[in-house]
């Protein structure tokens, strides 16, 4: 199951890289490569703010898969929190 959540979260974190890749960091986003005639007809002005909320989707996906993934971790074999303590027996007396 974790190696499931694991391949989850890189290929959200793929997915983030592509959407933060695609946008204009002054603002414009798809608007500017396309020009003013296109924003027109296809509507281009609204793709930033689609763009701005697959950011903030993804992110907050990748948020809930690393904490779901740790409840799948599984703790070492030798890992408990109270370990009762070893006694030592006293040497035997002849």
């Amino acid at each position: 199951m974790i190696s499931l959540i694991t391949i989850l979260i890189l290929i959200a974190c793929l997915v983030l890289a592509f959407f933060i890749l695609i946008q204009n960091p002054k603002g414009g986003g798809l608007q500017g490569s396309f020009g003013s005639m296109s924003s027109q007809v296809m509507g281009v002005k609204q793709s930033s703010d689609v763009m701005e909320k697959g950011t903030w989707a993804v992110m907050g996906a990748i948020g809930a898969l690393c904490l779901v993934s740790v409840i799948f971790f599984q703790k070492p074999e030798g890992s408990t929190k109270a370990k009762a303590p070893q006694q030592r027996s006293a040497p035997a007396k002849k």
